[in-house]
Parts: C-alpha cells; sequence; structure tokens
C-alpha cells in the first residue's frame, strides 16, 4: 500500500507541474496530496475518504484536513482529475500494440428498490434500470468502459440506468487510433453505427451477433468475439469489488465524483507497483 500511494503521489505532483497546475500558496495540503488520498480511498477503503485521509496522516505524513474541507479541495479539482485520466488513456491508447478494446457497461445501485420512494439523490424513472446478468432490476446509473487489451479503461461514460446499450453508443464519442478494433456485446447492436464509425472514424465494431442478426458471423468470428471480450468481466469484478455495499454521498454530484475515482484509480493500479 505504501509503494502504491508513492506512486500515485509521485505521478499526480508531476503531472500538475508539468501542466502548470498551482496549489494555493496558504494551503498546507498540496493538490496532488489530495488527489492521492482520494484515489487511495477508492483502492483501498472503499471509498472513504475519512478513513483515507487517517492513513495518508498516520502512515505518509500528510496533514489531515476537516472532512468538509478536504470535500471542497475535492470537487475543486475534477478538471484536474479528468484532463489526468484522459492523459493516461491516450498513453494507454499509443501503448496498445493489439489496436483491441472492449466496450461494455455495469450498473450501479443508488439505493435498494423498496427505497426508491425516499430517495433524495435521484428522483427520476429514467433511472430504473434492469440487470440483465443478475436478472433484477436497480435504481441508478449504469457505466460505461472502453477498455484497452488489458482490461484498463481509456474512456467512460455514465447514463442513468434505463438507457440502453445501444442508445448509449450513439451518445458516446468513441476517440480510438485510427484501425483499432472494438468488441462489443449484442446490447450494442446498430449497423447504422458500426458504417459510420468504419467509414468515418477507421474504427470497426465487433460486436456479438444475434441468431436473427441481419449480419450473421462465420463460426470463427463468433469464437474470437466470445475470446476478446471475456476479459472484460473479470475487471468489472474487480472495480465493483471495491464497492462499499452503500456508496455514501450527500449530492449527486458527489456520487458521480466517486463514480469517477473507482475508475480513475483501477486505471492506475494496472499501472502502478504492487504494494507491500
Amino acid at each position: 500500500m505504501t509503494d502504491k500511494a508513492i506512486a500515485i503521489y509521485c505521478f499526480l505532483d508531476d503531472f500538475f507541474q508539468k501542466s502548470g497546475y498551482k496549489t494555493e500558496p496558504h494551503c498546507k495540503v498540496n493538490d496532488a496530496q489530495i488527489a492521492t488520498t482520494a484515489l487511495m480511498a477508492a483502492l483501498f477503503f472503499y471509498g472513504n475518504h475519512a478513513s483515507a485521509m487517517k492513513y495518508m496522516h498516520e502512515h505518509q505524513g500528510f496533514c489531515q484536513l476537516h472532512k468538509s474541507n478536504f470535500n471542497r479541495r475535492l470537487h475543486g479539482l475534477q478538471t484536474r482529475l479528468a484532463a489526468v485520466f484522459r492523459a493516461v488513456g491516450a498513453t494507454l491508447k499509443e501503448l496498445n500494440t493489439t489496436s483491441r478494446y472492449i466496450i461494455d457497461s455495469f450498473p450501479v445501485s443508488v439505493c435498494r428498490n423498496c427505497r426508491i420512494p425516499v430517495c433524495k439523490l435521484l428522483t427520476n424513472k429514467a433511472y430504473r434500470g434492469y440487470n440483465e446478468a443478475k436478472k433484477e432490476y436497480f435504481y441508478g446509473f449504469k457505466v460505461t468502459l472502453i477498455v484497452d487489451a488489458d482490461g484498463l479503461p481509456v474512456d467512460y461514460y455514465v447514463s442513468a440506468g434505463s438507457f440502453h446499450d445501444a442508445t448509449i453508443l450513439q451518445s458516446m464519442s468513441i476517440d480510438l487510433p485510427a484501425g483499432s478494433l472494438l468488441y462489443g456485446d449484442s446490447g450494442y447492436t446498430d449497423y447504422e453505427q458500426e458504417d459510420l464509425y468504419a467509414e468515418c472514424e477507421e474504427i470497426f465494431l465487433r460486436i456479438h451477433r444475434k441468431k436473427n442478426s441481419q449480419r450473421p458471423d462465420q463460426p470463427w468470428e463468433a469464437y474470437l468475439k466470445k475470446v476478446f471480450r471475456k476479459p472484460i468481466e473479470t475487471k468489472f469484478s474487480q472495480i465493483t469489488n471495491r464497492f462499499a455495499r452503500h456508496i455514501h454521498a450527500v449530492s449527486l454530484e458527489g456520487l458521480l465524483l466517486k463514480l469517477f475515482l473507482f475508475v480513475f484509480a483501477f486505471s492506475l493500479d494496472g499501472l502502478t507497483p504492487d504494494s507491500n
């Protein structure tokens, strides 16, 4: 854990300095320390910022802020952290010599179904979704990830839980290198989008075909799609296993920020050394 914290801090501090970001002179804790603490919370403390702050204070010597002050500082870093995530994603794309990527989504419930009528964070029926894998309904968001061949996220998109995968595909702006192969399950079937990306962006969608598909696969194509898509299920389990049973947030913005931190932390976890 110590090696992980040091590596993440050094990376963020160097990035902020190279990008010209400067912490206010009167602040006892710099921006890289705030961001590192939040990412450590996502990696090891189920998103609990208070526990992460205590650990970083006791083991890394970080000055411990009041929780409200920490949250205010963290929310102010959203734009910078998003820039770091995009930079990491761009680097992973350059290093992905296979040109293979996978797209898939997983649900994030904000409350149990019995508490939907009293939920204060979300109040729209659009958030009522269906989890096909578990054959159950949920109330919350759907997180769509694009990962590289090693399973590291290079892009993500958050939508309301009721949105169909094909609708999300239409809403996303897929930014992958020319010649990339993007594998997905049958939920992303949209022939028009496939043709547009192939013709305009040279991004080739390799979507699993249903039995009644207008563009059926050859047996060898179906086999390769199944093999290349399989790793993302394991990666989703690794991400969601870091979630607390209930992701604590008092605002919608705070909840979305925590979701982003879980995804970003997973990317950095694959790039930084293993902890002791």
